[in-house]
């Protein structure tokens, strides 16, 4: 290119104008040229500066046998590079000690024993209701009252919300709300017994981990189910309940006080087990299964 002759000015473009039309150094050029005019075969090139007394395969050996004889377990590249230099008197700089580690896959989170992955090939929906209910909380903010909390308890067979309740604080008191409205429900009454055969399922909740809301569901007759713990989707049911009352209900309102809050979750499920229309069911909705079920059980 610096060689060719421009058509308008009948002169070559030179070195100058070309480097400047590319924004490249004139050095970069020359450098460029000199090393396609040498002939023979040519070095890799080196790193720069001093040279290190240790090749990476011997630091490597170091660092695995220090590893190895550690007493302890899941320790960091800064760890073991402190004991080189210190103890075996190994001199290494600390980000060529990490890059080592790296690459050979001995920084803590590869050499910590991993647990197999759980495979969610289960189910937690169940054939009849009254088998298994699910119960949680979630919190929605106001403007009045700061946040609040909506508990909710819901069948697993049709996804049905039996009970719910809105309240200011988030303790086992009010966690055990929404099961006594679920037991008033199906069964009408709320006593001892009065729900025996039904499994609740919960999270790890303090709500739910206190000995007073374990004796009362105890009391009732239901059976407590916890969830996986860190799997919520073992408590799948009611957690995609409060899913959906968020976004139906929740998201994209702005709330004074608690009192708007109930009575947003009040129609919502109303109209949520009348008219919501449920894939699993035959996009029948919560309260059409529940009507057809005695028809159902007698076919």
């Amino acid at each position: 290119m610096t060689l060719a002759v421009s058509q308008g000015a009948a002169i070559v473009y030179g070195v100058q104008r070309v480097c400047a039309a590319f924004d490249i150094a004139r050095s970069s050029f020359y450098a460029w040229r000199a090393d396609e005019a040498r002939e023979g075969p040519r070095e890799p090139l080196e790193k720069r500066g001093p040279k290190a007394k240790l090749t990476d395969a011997e630091l490597l050996d170091h660092i695995r046998d220090d590893l190895a004889t550690s007493p302890f377990k899941g320790e960091g590249h800064r760890k073991v590079w402190a004991r080189l230099r210190v103890v075996r008197k190994v001199r290494a700089s600390r980000k060529r000690v990490l890059r080592l580690m790296r690459e050979n896959r001995l920084l803590s989170p590869y050499r910590v024993p991993k647990a197999p992955p759980k495979k969610h090939d289960g189910t937690i929906m169940t054939d009849a209701p009254n088998v298994l209910w699910g119960t949680d909380g979630t919190k929605v903010f106001t403007l009045e009252d700061g946040w609040v909390w909506i508990f909710c308890v819901v069948e697993h067979w049709n996804a049905e919300c039996l009970g719910w309740h809105v309240c200011k604080e988030g303790h086992r008191f009010n966690a055990l709300q929404p099961v006594a409205m679920a037991i008033q429900e199906v069964f009408r009454v709320v006593c001892r017994d009065a729900a025996r055969g039904v499994a609740l399922r919960m999270d790890h909740g303090t709500q739910y981990l206190s000995d007073h809301f374990l004796n009362q569901i105890h009391f009732w007759g239901l059976a407590a189910s916890f969830a996986f713990v860190a799997e919520p989707q073992t408590n799948g049911i009611a957690e995609r309940f409060n899913r959906t009352l968020k976004e139906q209900a929740i998201y994209g309102y702005v709330f004074n006080d608690i009192a708007e809050v109930r009575a947003a979750v009040k129609t919502f499920v109303d109209n949520y087990n009348k008219v919501w229309r449920i894939e699993k069911l035959g996009f029948l909705s919560p309260t059409e299964a529940r009507k057809a079920w005695p028809t159902q059980e007698a076919a």
